[in-house]
């Protein structure tokens, strides 16, 4: 999760937003380069969230499913998920780069969209898929999980809680709750940050497909600010899951501060090695 929202940021906020705008004359402006960066900003957004939903997923299996848990919360299920929702949504998003052309005729510069885009039905029905894909689906889904894993979290630690107070240790520290409460931290940090961040997104969508505002958009966008500020949102909700993990997780902490003292780590012993054969 955390390499693609890191993702997401290169694709979509250094080169699509950033380097579009303010690098002028680089070969990122040319058409086969822009068409290509048109194509991975989109993908790095859906591997973001349909991983984010897989994670809430594997979340209520391992709290909710305990017969399933075992065969399903393994590392090589994960590698699994992760390879085939990358994969699938890379091939998602094929038909984006078809709709840009070039700006003019004799040199391949820049990307126009395709009016198209908003008048053929084919493409209406691609429109209506990518929007629905991400982040319609995902939005209720990553909600109803939740619902039902804290649901079950909350009604097994009133149980156990209940045991406890006739058992002889009910004055020591339960370890099984407070894994169950920091469960519930993670889970309500990273689906409630991720529902607030594209909520916007998402009312947008609806107000533009239930009007007849998306039919008028080849020729001005309706509410710009109001979508700009959505899509600013969006994009800062791939930054929020790595400061998550960062701040509840240990593991996640460790394996990020070694990877920062790697390339420290390797260059120190180069210059050991080279000190001894000098």
């Amino acid at each position: 999760m955390a390499a693609a929202d890191l993702m997401v940021i290169v694709w979509n906020v250094i080169l699509h937003r950033i380097a579009t705008l303010y690098w002028k004359n680089t070969f990122l402006l040319h058409t086969p380069v822009c068409r290509f960066i048109l194509f991975m900003s989109p993908a790095a957004i859906d591997i973001s969230v349909w991983l984010t939903v897989s994670f809430t997923f594997d979340r209520l299996v391992a709290i909710c499913c305990q017969k399933l848990k075992t065969k399903y919360c393994t590392e090589k299920t994960a590698v699994v998920v992760i390879t085939t929702v990358s994969s699938l949504l890379c091939l998602k998003n094929i038909p984006w780069p078809f709709l840009y052309s070039s700006y003019y005729y004799w040199m391949q510069l820049g990307c126009k969209l395709s009016t198209n885009f908003f008048f053929d039905p084919i493409w209406i029905a691609f429109s209506w898929i990518e929007q629905l894909l991400t982040p319609v689906i995902p939005f209720f889904l990553i909600l109803l999980f939740n619902i039902v894993t804290i649901r079950r979290i909350l009604i097994a630690s009133r149980g156990r809680m209940s045991l406890r107070k006739h058992s002889s240790d009910r004055n020591e520290k339960d370890a099984e709750l407070m894994n169950r409460r920091r469960s519930i931290v993670l889970l309500f940090a990273i689906s409630s940050s991720f529902i607030l961040l594209w909520i916007t997104t998402v009312i947008y969508f609806i107000y533009v497909r239930i009007t007849a505002a998306f039919m008028r958009r080849y020729q001005y966008t309706p509410f710009p600010n109001f979508q700009e500020a959505g899509i600013m949102l969006q994009l800062l909700s791939s930054c929020t899951n790595t400061a998550i993990y960062t701040i509840t997780q240990r593991k996640f902490r460790n394996l990020l501060l070694s990877s920062i003292k790697y390339p420290f780590t390797l260059l120190g012993k180069l210059v050991k090695f080279g000190g001894k054969h000098y």
